[in-house]
């Protein structure tokens, strides 16, 4: 599996590329994110998440995860990838192919007083043989009010097909 990547170039990363990563720097295990004071809203910090990818800013992507052992990240196509360490290591390994063009579009939110689930559709914009073309990867990013604010504690993103631009739901009922 060492070699698996990510079906979605650009929003890619190299399995073994990431562990490498995650051994060679066991200092990353912990970063001083309680330093990173992210006010406002869990969308405030998603907003902030996808401006992090949209720049390759490593720093400012930490910033938006709470700083928990048991955080996760799933790429699409990728292993579940658990603790700020590795998170990182597969974000500084995606980073190293350039930033993501990720835009987050069609969001639906649950929140609550102390978590908030975002469910979205992102769109992400690749290079391929043909020039640029739009993939779509679906992603759900859940939030929890930290004492340092609303951090990101978990993001799981699945490739997505054209046909997930639609979206289906529960009809409304018809009243006559």
């Amino acid at each position: 599996m060492g070699a698996a990547r990510g079906p979605i170039q650009g929003y890619a990363f190299t399995v073994g590329a990431a562990r490498s990563l995650a051994a060679q720097s066991p200092a990353m295990a912990k970063t001083p994110l309680q330093a990173a004071q992210l006010e406002g809203s869990a969308d405030e910090v998603e907003a902030a998440f996808y401006e992090a990818l949209q720049t390759g800013d490593i720093e400012a992507l930490m910033r938006c995860w709470a700083d928990e052992d048991d955080i996760v990240c799933v790429h699409p196509g990728g292993p579940r990838v658990v603790g700020p360490g590795a998170i990182r290591a597969t974000f500084e390994a995606m980073f190293s192919g350039g930033a993501v063009a990720a835009q987050p579009e069609r969001l639906r939110k649950i929140e609550s007083v102390a978590s908030a689930v975002h469910h979205l559709i992102e769109k992400v914009e690749v290079q391929t043989p043909r020039g640029q073309r739009s993939a779509w990867v679906i992603a759900t990013n859940v939030y929890h009010k930290t004492p340092q604010g609303w951090r990101l504690v978990a993001h799981h993103a699945s490739p997505g097909t054209p046909s997930d631009i639609q979206e289906v739901s529960e009809a409304p009922p018809v009243l006559h």
